[in-house]
């Protein structure tokens, strides 16, 4: 291409980073406040609901509380039949507290479901009778959307919505998935590579599509996410049964010592009540955090899906906070994927003045990113924002991959800039043995040399490097605090993929990766016993996605990847994997500090309850009021409440989960047991004590039977 200059005008300069037009920012997916009017109410109803025995009888738990709430308010009403006021009164607080503790647990646990079919309607929302048109025979046939079957081939033009799942296998168009992923701009879609499936309920902007269809009724993306999202069919996960199974063994063991007491007390001559036996067990067993076990797991996979990350499983969830090893594609996921110029190394005697210059005019016609960002580093490193040509003629050579070289000629004077090979062929001399050297040092570091070339005569080299992405050292760092392992996969020789390895800052690294070696490699961690982690978009990466314990498929990859999956992520961004293994981690703290809250928080109602229940036939218990409560009954009635307002207490921290700081198994341990383990001995006596003096002073208890 030839460009004339009568004027002395200057080439205008591609603009750099800091010269683009500020984005809009993305609007927020969806409402994530807890509190909303909206969900509250129906949390409230839905809680009212679940009083049903069929529904709490899967909560073993809660299940003794809500029995527990029908004995005492059977008491209570044969005490007001027969006029025996003051122990109605008693009773009768002690039921009302019950039920609130049963009510508030079904509560906790409905607002997290609340959050998670709230996503679900807005999904059914997007979901509109489609019509398709289906190829036969004889041409294209209309057909609703609801009766295509796998294998039929449909045909999709611009602003028609695609009627099911499939596979493109012809044609090339803009797709807007934002009923899917919430991302406004469209998206490429095309047959063959890594980006040709393609969701139902999706719509075509541009050009057209055939697909073939994947997937029958009820079996499309859409109606997995909304079936999943519903969290009353959310199954349990291993850890949570194997907790759930633990709280109600020692539910029973409490429910049988409780039993027992109740002879002893008649022996001793200090008959005790049912209801006063009853309010013993409830503050023995651990309904705290039986109340909001299945609010920790709701919520768990809601933050997922505030991340856009669909969980298609709750095992995977749970093996996204125990995962070990995690494995990271190097292109796009640890480097932001493109080589960008980040040095100008000069030959001897070469002003860097003249080899930015040189590589700049070089490289204006040269459309590739590589070329592009070569322009930019000569005009933020060296101040290079225009190229005054003059007079002179401008012959401008654009980058090929047959020359593997880009330039200009100005006159009699020629600028070439590419690959060394090349550029010392063109020049037809030697490279010196300073720039031979640059380029070896380059080479080694998993960098790639560039020569330019002015009349013939090298002026140095040009340092193209795939660029790590900011902060993505510190998080792999977090994640090797908290006994991750990083594994990049490369398809670079093993000599640059070391380089980058240890730039990047990951474990261990496998070089030239072929699908074979990806899934031996996971089958080989799986083998010594860790759980693996990998994030994949191919056709390619489907055998290790299959094998991995957490196998992250993007929404934008092949179909093969996404069956593949435990995972998808609708943003289809490769890092996502550190924020869900983050999150299922913090589940798991969650869980665990909350378990361990409610096991401490128990102590102080022995103090309450135990001497309350047996101090008339044994004085000596006096001595362990430490609380110094008014009365029996006071402190009973106190130790129901306080175990009764925990729960609604802990439920913003059970929704949205206990802070994640990213640290060894030993340091969590000890943080839970500082934090939760003391705070759960030391707030109730505190609770208990101000709940006591309240009940006192109102005069609410007068006896205790």
């Amino acid at each position: 291409m030839t460009v004339a200059s009568s004027h002395p005008e200057p080439v205008p300069i591609p603009a750099g980073p800091g010269d683009r037009p500020s984005q809009t920012p993305r609007p927020p997916r969806r409402d994530e406040r807890l509190w909303t009017r909206e969900l509250m109410s129906a949390a409230a109803v839905n809680g009212l609901r679940k009083l049903d025995p069929r529904s709490m009888v899967r909560n073993p738990v809660m299940f003794v509380v809500e029995v527990g709430s029908v004995f005492t308010t059977a008491d209570a009403l044969r005490y007001l039949v027969t006029g025996h006021l003051a122990l109605f009164s008693f009773v009768g607080q002690i039921s009302v507290w019950l039920w609130l503790t049963v009510l508030f647990a079904n509560f906790a646990e409905a607002m997290a479901e609340g959050r998670g079919q709230a996503h679900a309607a807005a999904l059914r929302r997007t979901r509109v009778e489609t019509v398709a048109r289906r190829e036969t025979a004889t041409g294209l046939e209309e057909v609703p959307a609801t009766v295509l079957a796998k294998g039929d081939v449909v045909r999709v033009d611009a602003n028609g919505i695609i009627p099911s799942d499939g596979e493109v296998i012809e044609g090339v168009a803009s797709v807007d998935e934002s009923a899917i992923t919430g991302e406004s701009a469209p998206v490429i879609r095309e047959s063959g590579g890594d980006r040709s499936a393609v969701t139902g309920g999706t719509r075509v902007t541009s050009d057209w599509l055939r697909i073939r269809i994947a997937a029958g009724r009820g079996e499309t993306f859409l109606d997995r996410m909304i079936e999943l999202i519903e969290t009353s069919q959310r199954r349990k996960t291993p850890n949570e049964i194997a907790l759930a199974l633990l709280l109600a063994g020692m539910t029973l063991i409490f429910l049988v010592v409780v039993v027992t007491l109740a002879p002893f007390s008649a022996y001793s001559h200090a008959p005790v009540s049912v209801t006063v036996l009853i309010a013993l067990l409830v503050a023995l067993a651990p309904t705290t955090i039986g109340g909001l076990l299945s609010a920790i797991g709701i919520s768990g996979m809601n933050r997922l899906l505030e991340r856009n990350v669909l969980a298609l499983t709750g095992r995977a969830v749970e093996a996204a906070g125990d995962v070990s090893v995690i494995m990271l594609d190097k292109t796009g996921t640890l480097t932001l994927g493109n080589r960008q110029a980040t040095e100008f190394i000069c030959a001897p005697g070469v002003d860097p003045t003249q080899l930015a210059t040189a590589a700049q005019l070089a490289s204006l016609a040269d459309e590739t990113p590589e070329g592009r960002s070569i322009v930019v580093l000569a005009k933020t490193a060296h101040g290079l924002r225009e190229q005054p040509l003059g007079e002179r003629e401008a012959a401008f050579v654009p980058f090929s991959a047959q020359t593997r070289m880009s330039g200009v000629d100005l006159g009699a004077q020629q600028i070439r800039k590419g690959a060394v090979d090349a550029v010392a062929a063109w020049t037809g001399q030697s490279i010196p043995d300073e720039v031979a050297a640059t380029v070896d040092r380059i080479s080694r570091s998993g960098g790639t040399p560039l020569l330019v070339a002015q009349d013939r005569r090298v002026l140095g080299t040009v340092h193209l490097k795939d660029v790590v992405k900011e902060g993505i050292k510190d998080r792999l760092q977090a994640l090797r605090s908290a006994g991750v392992k990083t594994v990049m996969i490369t398809g670079d020789n093993p000599v640059t993929a070391a380089a980058i390895a240890s730039e990047v800052g990951v474990d261990e690294f496998l070089a030239e990766a072929t699908p074979e070696r990806k899934m031996e490699y996971v089958k080989a961690m799986k083998a010594e016993g860790y759980l693996v982690g990998m994030v994949g978009d191919g056709t390619n990466d489907a055998p290790a996605l299959a094998n991995a314990d957490v196998a992250v498929a993007m929404n934008t990859g092949t179909m093969a990847a996404r069956e593949a999956g435990n995972m998808i992520d609708l943003d289809s961004n490769p890092t996502k994997l550190i924020e869900i293994v983050e999150v299922g981690k913090q589940i798991l703290i969650t869980r665990g500090a909350l378990t361990t809250f409610s096991v401490a928080n128990d102590v102080a109602k022995y103090f309450a309850i135990i001497p309350a229940m047996f101090v008339v036939a044994f004085p000596g218990l006096s001595a362990l009021n430490v609380m110094h409560l008014t009365s029996p009954g006071t402190a009973i009635l106190s130790a129901i409440i306080f175990n009764a307002l925990i729960i609604p207490a802990l439920i913003p921290l059970a929704l949205r989960g206990v802070h994640y700081r990213p640290a060894g198994a030993a340091v969590i341990l000890r943080r839970n047991l500082l934090i939760y383990g003391m705070g759960g001995i030391i707030l109730p006596f505190a609770g208990i004590k101000v709940i006591d003096m309240a009940v006192s002073a109102l005069h609410l208890v007068s006896v205790i039977h």
